[in-house]
């Protein structure tokens, strides 16, 4: 059966005034609109009319030292300087196209050589080349049939991902973000151990304890809590002043758990810790671990990437023998967001046994080809996105030793700029003055750095290089403006 589509376009008055002028849009008179559906020489001309705006506001103008990180508006401000409503009547070519300049005047540029604000930054032009080509294509990632590319392409990137951390065979999916990576981990971990509560719920299990560093991220009491643990059941182990996990408070906590009842089954290290950048001690997590029987989850999200570099991958020694890591190339690799793995030492095709649901409409096993391709069924997701063409592409451009170059670079400048701290009166690790210099920056769009406190000490600036475009020039531009916005505190 045919289905016709009609449509009728009322004749609709409006445009867009300058923003700079009035702060909001205005509805006034215009020529009558058309959709732009089947007209494709139209919908080619907005295409290019857009990357024109992208190319120059945001790739040359948002990694322009000498232009703003952001231009800072009040929330009311900013709502009324976008004319958010949703209305009946749509616009005219002319009105999207300021519509998209006006998003892009009033967003942070996280590819701006002074954002520090993130463990995110930068920006690589072939990264964004797959950003756009998978956007383009707009296929899920479930079955090789809608996505045979992109299933043998991913198959590939994480074949690559695990030998880097030692493995020479296992499984893998790439995740919407580390935090669903780590709660894919600790839901894997349960199932092993327990794999009657993929039917049986939480009936068929003891009191369960997760343990992991109090610097953990916070995403592994997210995932308890999610998975119907609770966040009671995650034992944060002690660590020392350069934030690295203790393994002798983890014995101790184990056995304290053991003797309250509880059933250890998981431990979530560390390697790139949030806020102080630790490594835990991989090779003695991985001992205890071996010795009561327990799933070693490495949480390296931040801190995977140096596996690329031969100087300083021995930060994560003995991350070979953990049965799962997470690892996000978006942020040290500048892949893009979101570029997330999950890695797993297993071959038994764990993934696909704890979340499988075998949906007959998808993974239909009489297919023609063979259906160990359709990879959906390893995931919660039932539409996955395409995140592994930017770094395949990236890879593909840069090549290994290009990438190690950039991981390198981000220690050498971190080196350099502690310092030129050193160097420097009135700077310390910890100030107080933190929360007014941070208003400061970002009011001015000079830069944008993060900040917080962390135990005893007060709020403090926590510096994020990563971003490859960075030079020394930057780093003396960071403690130079700081000096310069905090010179009446």
């Amino acid at each position: 059966m045919s289905v016709a589509r009609v449509m009728w376009l009322p004749p609709i008055a409006h445009s867009l005034c300058c923003p700079e002028q009035k702060g909001l849009f205005l509805m006034a008179d215009s020529k009558p609109l058309r959709s732009l559906d089947g007209d494709t020489m139209a919908a080619e001309a907005l295409l290019r009319d857009v990357f024109g705006i992208v190319l120059d506001e945001i790739i040359r103008k948002g990694t322009s030292a000498s232009e703003k990180v952001c231009e800072w508006k009040e929330p009311e401000e900013l709502r009324r300087l976008l004319d958010l409503e949703l209305r009946s009547q749509g616009e005219s070519q002319e009105q999207i196209l300021e519509r998209c300049r006006a998003v892009i005047r009033y967003s942070v540029k996280t590819c701006h050589p002074h954002f520090f604000n993130q463990l995110f930054s930068g920006l690589d032009p072939h990264a964004l080349a797959g950003r756009i080509v998978t956007e383009s294509l707009n296929t899920s990632q479930y079955t090789y049939e809608i996505a045979p590319v992109f299933v043998l392409m991913e198959e590939e990137v994480l074949k690559k991902l695990r030998a880097l951390v030692g493995w020479s065979s296992g499984d893998g999916v790439f995740c919407p973000g580390g935090s669903i990576s780590n709660m894919y981990a600790m839901n894997l971990a349960r199932y092993q151990r327990y794999p009657d509560c993929k039917k049986r719920g939480l009936r068929a299990l003891p009191p369960l304890a997760i343990f992991t560093s109090k610097e953990c991220h916070y995403s592994i009491k997210k995932s308890a809590a999610f998975l119907g643990l609770g966040t009671d059941s995650v034992r944060l182990v002690k660590a020392d002043e350069r934030g690295k996990m203790i393994p002798e408070d983890l014995e101790r906590q184990i056995s304290l758990a053991e003797a309250e009842g509880a059933v250890p089954f998981m431990v979530s290290a560390t390697s790139g810790t949030t806020v102080l950048g630790a490594f835990d001690p991989l090779e003695a997590i991985a001992d205890v671990c071996q010795r009561h029987g327990l799933w070693f989850h490495v949480d390296a999200a931040w801190g995977g990437s140096v596996l690329l570099s031969q100087t300083h991958r021995h930060l994560l020694n003995g991350i070979q023998r953990a049965d799962s890591v997470a690892w996000n190339p978006h942020k040290l690799l500048t892949a893009g967001l979101q570029c997330s793995a999950l890695l797993l030492q297993d071959t038994s095709n764990l993934l696909k046994q704890c979340h499988g649901s075998q949906a007959s409409y998808l993974f239909q096993q009489d297919k023609f080809y063979d259906v160990a391709l359709d990879t959906g069924d390893k995931v919660v997701q039932c539409g996955r996105r395409v995140d592994c063409l930017k770094l395949w592409l990236m890879w593909k451009a840069q090549g290994g030793q290009g990438l190690e170059q950039r991981v390198d670079q981000t220690f050498a400048l971190a080196r350099y700029l502690v310092e030129e701290i050193k160097k420097r009166e009135g700077f310390e690790l910890v100030m107080e003055a933190a929360p007014a210099l941070k208003e400061r920056m970002v009011k001015e769009g000079s830069m944008m750095i993060g900040y917080q406190p962390h135990g005893t000490r007060a709020n403090f600036f926590r510096m994020v290089v990563a971003n490859p475009a960075l030079t020394q020039a930057d780093m003396d531009f960071l403690l130079n403006e700081l000096e310069r916005l905090g010179q009446d505190l």
